[in-house]
């Protein structure tokens, strides 16, 4: 039986997904399913065309082919719930905005400002604290580690429950423990809710240990499956350098 706290997508289909940009092809029919309950990883070199196919997954970059939401019975999803955090986030760190008024203000559209009533309070409290960062309630959004930042972003992309959780890079520049910490949150949010999760991330080893499936794009797909199999594609090796092999194979 479905757990009433899972999101309510089964899956979620790219066909034939084309992009480009003048003469300039970005995607080049990507054909690809995410599932729920699976973290997929996307692996590329730079210019592969993993931003453009966030982009268009989020609505904000034209595109050719169709991308769907299917729920458990098959059924078409017309407003799928979709979280993103992204790489960074660039604001005025000077700012003196709580992470509480950033919060309440992100989810309720209102100005930082105004007075946070006390349910919004309490749900806030609660976002926090699954994140295990309750304590960065009063503390200033300028003044947060890399680390502090993103869980909260996370806790941010997370409430309402999305259908499709993307984290683009979200660990870039954030140190080890605070890296740790993060992807054991997402992996431990996936198996509460059971839903699907893509990664973008260029670190192969934390790739090897959290996610479900690889996928590695160059403008389409050329390989995917689990880490240790695209780890070991000829394809793999091309893009990423046969110095990695070692580090592929290693267990």
């Amino acid at each position: 039986m479905q757990n009433h706290n899972c999101c309510g997508l089964c899956s979620v289909t790219l066909q034939d997904v084309h992009v480009t940009s003048g003469k300039d092809v970005l995607l080049n029919h990507i054909q690809l399913q995410l599932h729920c309950g699976e973290l997929t990883a996307l692996i590329g070199k730079n210019g592969a065309g993993k931003t453009t196919l966030i982009k268009s997954i989020l609505g904000e970059r034209t595109y050719q082919g169709a991308i769907q939401y299917k729920d458990y019975h098959g059924n078409d999803i017309a407003k799928p719930k979709i979280g993103y955090v992204p790489q960074y986030m660039d604001f005025d760190r000077s700012t003196p905005v709580s992470v509480a008024d950033f919060l309440a203000a992100a989810r309720g559209k209102i100005p930082v400002w105004w007075k946070i009533c006390k349910k919004e309070k309490t749900e806030i409290k609660n976002m926090l604290e699954e994140m295990q960062c309750g304590y960065l309630w009063h503390k200033k959004l300028g003044t947060l580690s890399g680390g502090e930042l993103q869980r909260v972003l996370l806790a941010l992309a997370t409430n309402p429950v999305p259908d499709l959780l993307i984290l683009d890079e979200p660990v870039s520049g954030v140190d080890a423990v605070g890296m740790d910490l993060f992807y054991r949150r997402v992996t431990e949010l996936r198996d509460k809710y059971h839903m699907a999760i893509l990664l973008v991330s260029h670190d192969l080893e934390l790739i090897r240990e959290y996610a479900d499936k690889v996928v590695l794009l160059d403008k389409t797909v050329i390989a995917q499956g689990d880490a240790e199999d695209v780890y070991q594609t000829d394809a793999f090796q091309k893009i990423f350098g046969y110095g990695n092999k070692e580090a592929a194979t290693w267990k």
